[in-house]
């Protein structure tokens, strides 16, 4: 299995309890026990409003990935021992106990030096993830708000806008797609990222089934991308399928490489379910929906975002108008 998709899958595995996780692993020379008194510092800081909150939301993030990048494979190794059927089964409420519970299991598969390299580092995010759901609590948008140097849309920071990343792909019926015939064929594309285990995301099917054939009637689209079914992985393929059906969920769903860039922007994200507003050039515009769009402030968050890419495709002269068949 690929490197970039076991480590989705792990994320993904622990979002199936509602557990906060962290992005992709990244080149990081730290070992985990130099994490430590870092850790402690922002662990006893308290936030005076919601931007400080975001801040150490973000910088504890960090300290979770950078714990797992210092011995990425000897975690990877980790992962491997893992049962998705098991563990989506499971009662965790925290990241690091599901951990600790998986090194518990597998520990007759490591050498004494590398139990203590992982129970330190499991234990260390034990108390990362308390304090992130303290942060939760009390500072429910620290979530979704930008952290200190981070710009409100990464990417191209000199156009201020990010681009989705390009990809060939299949849809779950092996239809050939690629990204930029489909952003440019609809005025607005909703790409959303879900998975089949996770019940926030099964549960907005319906909804965004609904989204669909409104949008339809204006051009756009709602895309479904499931990360279990990343490398047209034909059992995960068979379950979305049925989870989609059983929903009366028609709108397209694609998969692609994981090790592609788009199977990398999979593997970076930290939450599930998580929506993007795309416009013609592949754009994405504004910022991703994190979470359900079920609520009535996701709701309004998500279709403002439409709205203002569908206002600014009506001020488009009719010979760009592809998407709705318009003649100069």
């Amino acid at each position: 299995m690929k490197r970039s998709y076991m480590t989705a899958i792990l994320f993904i595995l622990v979002l199936a309890f509602g557990l906060t996780a962290c992005g992709g692993a990244k080149n990081n020379k730290e070992n985990a026990s130099g994490q430590t008194s870092e850790s402690g510092t922002s662990l006893s800081a308290e936030p005076g409003d919601d931007k400080e909150a975001a801040d150490l939301y973000q910088k504890l993030m960090q300290k979770e990935e950078d714990i797992q990048s210092a011995n990425a494979k000897l975690w990877e190794k980790l992962f491997l021992t893992i049962d998705k059927d098991q563990v989506v089964s499971g009662d965790n409420n925290n990241y690091g106990d599901f951990l600790l519970k998986a090194i518990e299991a597998a520990k007759d598969q490591f050498t004494s030096d590398e139990l203590k390299i992982l129970n330190d580092g499991a234990g260390q995010i034990r108390e990362i993830e308390e304090k992130l759901t303290a942060l939760e609590e009390k500072y429910p948008d620290c979530v979704k708000m930008p952290g200190e140097g981070e710009s409100a849309a990464a990417g191209n920071a000199e156009s201020g806008q990010e681009k989705f990343p390009d990809f060939q792909g299949k849809d779950l019926d092996g239809k050939e797609v690629n990204s930029s015939e489909l952003f440019s064929g609809n005025t607005v594309t909703v790409v959303n990222f879900w998975f089949t285990t996770c019940k926030p995301c099964v549960g907005e099917l319906a909804d965004l089934d609904a989204l669909n054939q409104e949008l339809a009637q204006k051009g756009g689209a709602v895309v479904g991308i499931n990360a279990f079914t990343l490398d047209g992985d034909e059992g995960a393929i068979a379950e979305a399928k049925e989870i989609l059906s059983k929903k009366g969920a028609s709108y397209q769903n694609l998969w692609f490489d994981s090790d592609g860039d788009a199977g990398r922007f999979t593997a970076g994200l930290y939450a599930f379910p998580t929506t993007y507003v795309v416009d013609q050039n592949g754009n994405i515009v504004g910022q991703p929906i994190v979470g359900a769009v079920t609520s009535p402030e996701q709701t309004k968050a998500l279709n403002a975002l439409i709205e203002q890419r569908l206002l600014l495709v009506k001020e488009i002269p009719a010979p760009y108008n592809k998407s709705q068949g318009m003649e100069p």
